[in-house]
């Protein structure tokens, strides 16, 4: 057991932030541990508990973005929202360039896996959690339609049946609700390429899915692909669309416009 934590503490260490299941995926590739739910419920999920609560992980390395905290952004002080502000300001990126872009995800639970690079960016992370509801597709088309510029969709979701058929309903949905849109529509991930050449973990097709008839072979989740890698993919797309010099430009004045915030604080400090 203390080599699967000595193991647990690498794989972590080197690719943080992992939601638990990519941890389990992981230790599979490495053969610290078996493909099976009970290794991943009695050895994984209860060793990432006991490690995190003796404080041998920090828990800021294991992602879980299926629970949180829903509350206003409130302030102390007038002085408090600027100084608050003055730190956090970001400059629209997108509104200089000559594209659109979003990265879409089938999976809650690794939003805060692909989230560090999509929040470096100014990028929508689209989370389907299954399947989209019809509001949520309409309100997405929505907003792509009002960008009124090229707009490039990559998702990434599970290599099987249910999988391969969001991917599909998604963008069917998009393209109803924005007739008039410039779409690209990509699924970048899991793709039978990627489970061959990352020789990524399988699990047998669920029987009981009822699109399983037409889907021949073992499927792949995409927490199987390795967060650095994933994280790779998502960067990849987003950096293919970016205008280097209008984002040097917007990054200029970003910083122009975050001294006058501070310039404001400072005043009001003096009054």
């Amino acid at each position: 057991m203390e080599t699967i934590r000595e193991a647990i503490y690498r794989v972590t260490q080197a690719q943080h932030p992992m939601t638990v299941r990519q941890v389990f995926y992981q230790l599979v590739s490495i053969g610290a541990i078996e493909k099976t739910e009970a290794e991943y419920k009695q050895t994984v999920v209860r060793l990432l508990t006991l490690m995190r609560r003796s404080r041998e992980l920090p828990f800021g390395w294991i992602a879980d973005n299926t629970r949180w905290m829903r509350k206003p952004r409130t302030y102390s002080s007038l002085e408090h929202m600027l100084a608050l502000t003055a730190e956090t300001y970001r400059r629209a990126l997108w509104s200089d360039q000559d594209v659109y872009t979003e990265i879409w995800l089938e999976k809650d639970a690794l939003a805060g896996v692909l989230y560090q690079e999509t929040e470096h960016y100014d990028v929508p992370l689209m989370v389907t959690r299954g399947y989209s509801s019809l509001s949520y597709l309409y309100e997405a088309a929505e907003a792509i339609g009002a960008q009124a510029k090229p707009a490039f969709l990559y998702y990434f979701g599970d290599f099987d049946p249910s999988g391969l058929d969001i991917t599909r309903s998604v963008e069917r949905g998009i393209r109803e609700f924005a007739p008039g849109a410039d779409i690209y529509f990509e699924r970048v991930a899991v793709t039978r390429e990627q489970i061959e050449t990352l020789n990524l973990p399988t699990r047998p097709t669920k029987k009981t899915d009822s699109r399983s008839k037409n889907f021949t072979g073992e499927s792949v989740e995409v927490d199987a692909i390795p967060p650095t890698v994933l994280r790779g993919l998502v960067k990849e797309c987003i950096e293919k669309h970016i205008d280097r010099r209008a984002l040097a430009r917007t990054r200029r004045i970003e910083v122009a416009e975050r001294e006058t915030l501070v310039a404001i604080q400072q005043q009001m400090q003096g009054w």
